[in-house]
């Protein structure tokens, strides 16, 4: 019987260039002619299912990339783009579409980004912690390496402390010669945590509590325990401005510390007895929930994948504070959109209350998307101008069934809330919002 095979030149080339081989070496690693690589790469032969396998054991990588079309509709979602009145002259047939998605289909993307953002993405391309946030999205907010050697750590604290919060302190004291103060927050105005290597303190603010000051001092040991390859993930993005590195080196460090308190072998388990309940795995971890809801967006080690996950973050205004998208395909840029609809804004009318709702979105895309969403509130902390917001995680729903937060709630798409896109992306011609509130809404973006 003859393999089952696709084209995913593109997708083949990237993986090398990361891995930074020569055809020749690659292909000698996957036990192919480097003459039959090239044509691999250029889409002149199919990826086979024996070399696809191949690819899958000797390289860090997930085949779901190779659907990476399904992002923007696929076929029919970058047709419909294309057939904008501002195009017509061009002639471009449905031929022309599909060769352009087969040979770049990650150009496809970023033309179908710029298309469904309107230009507002131009406008913001030099935020550096959008730079971060999407650098870090580039590895679907999984860092193998990192996380196996916080692992490791964690299991040799576990060996020797039952408890975590002690085995973190020693580990400090005994091998980097720092011990933990809390001070006043009037000593520490602002800060979260402040490192002073002259008193060799590691000094946390009175304000933090309990889960808050553990996830700073696991921050502390894996900063500097992992220094080089933390150093080394934040010089393989590619960021030009110090701005956006110093964001990538705090976002990835963050990474590190809930890798630390919530170890993934053992966190994964935990979530797949509970059935992702969020309130046992809060308590099993001693963490919070806003830890556990960027944790579950990284569970993507290959050979033992999690659920895959999106988190949000929002203000009271409905602003968006934080978001990472995982390996869950959600596109947020959803930025600009309001909807009163959706449970985080009725959260901050129940704080402390975890709601559920199954909800389509349209993003930009041939077909919305039908997601479960679970929303609570988060206090502030009292210091670095924190206030309350509203986390959201969100899951395909067709992945939803087994998760206990989703028991008795209905999964099928027709009871699910629609949410459309922000104004400036929509051109619904039908739309029943009156034509001041779209104009505000763009206005806005």
């Amino acid at each position: 019987m003859a393999d089952n095979s696709l084209l995913a030149g593109p997708a083949l080339r990237r993986l090398r260039k990361r891995e930074g081989l020569t055809q020749a070496a690659m292909a000698t690693s996957l036990g192919i002619s480097p003459s039959y690589l090239n044509l691999i790469e250029r889409n002149q032969r199919p990826l086979s299912a024996r070399v696809l396998v191949q690819v899958i054991e000797r390289f860090d990588f997930d085949p779901r990339s190779l659907r990476e079309d399904e992002a923007i509709g696929g076929l029919d979602g970058l047709a419909r783009r294309l057939s904008d009145e501002r195009f017509s002259d061009l002639g471009i047939d449905r031929e022309e579409v599909q060769e352009f998605l087969a040979a770049a289909p990650q150009a496809a993307a970023a033309f179908a980004r710029l298309f469904d953002a309107g230009g507002v993405v131009a406008a913001r391309g030099d935020d550096p912690q959008r730079q971060a946030r999407e650098a870090v999205e580039r590895w679907q907010n999984h860092f193998s390496d990192l996380d196996h050697a916080a692992e490791d750590l964690a299991d040799q604290l576990r060996l020797s402390r039952a408890e975590i919060s002690v085995a973190l302190n020693e580990r400090l004291r005994e091998r980097h010669r720092l011990s933990v103060r809390i001070l006043p927050a009037e000593v520490i105005p602002g800060q979260v945590a402040r490192l002073d290597l002259h008193a060799r303190q590691l000094q946390l603010s009175e304000m933090l509590p309990g889960a808050a000051r553990r996830f700073q001092i696991a921050r502390q040991v894996g900063v500097l325990e992992q220094r080089e390859a933390i150093d080394a993930v934040v010089e393989g993005a590619g960021l030009t401005s110090r701005e956006a590195r110093d964001a990538m080196r705090s976002a990835v460090s963050d990474y590190v510390a809930g890798a630390l308190l919530m170890p993934y072998g053992r966190f994964l388990r935990a979530c797949e007895q509970t059935g992702y309940d969020l309130t046992v795995l809060q308590r099993r971890f001693a963490v919070n929930f806003a830890q556990v809801a960027q944790r579950l967006t990284t569970l993507q080690r290959v050979g033992e994948r999690g659920l895959p996950f999106f988190s949000a973050r929002l203000d009271r205004s409905g602003e968006l504070a934080g978001f990472s998208a995982g390996a869950s395909g959600a596109m947020f840029p959803l930025d600009g959109a309001r909807w009163p609809a959706w449970a985080p804004y009725s959260a901050f009318e129940r704080p402390g209350t975890l709601l559920t709702q199954p909800v389509l979105f349209s993003e930009g895309e041939a077909a919305p998307k039908h997601w479960f969403t679970m929303a609570r509130t988060v206090d502030g902390d009292g210091v670095t101008c924190s206030a309350r917001q509203a986390i959201v995680l969100g899951l395909e729903a067709r992945f939803a069934g087994e998760l206990a937060e989703a028991r008795g709630v209905s999964l099928a798409q027709e009871d699910a809330v629609p949410l459309g896109a922000n104004c400036s992306r929509c051109g619904r011609p039908d739309c029943l919002t009156p034509q001041t509130a779209r104009l505000a809404a763009q206005a806005r973006v």
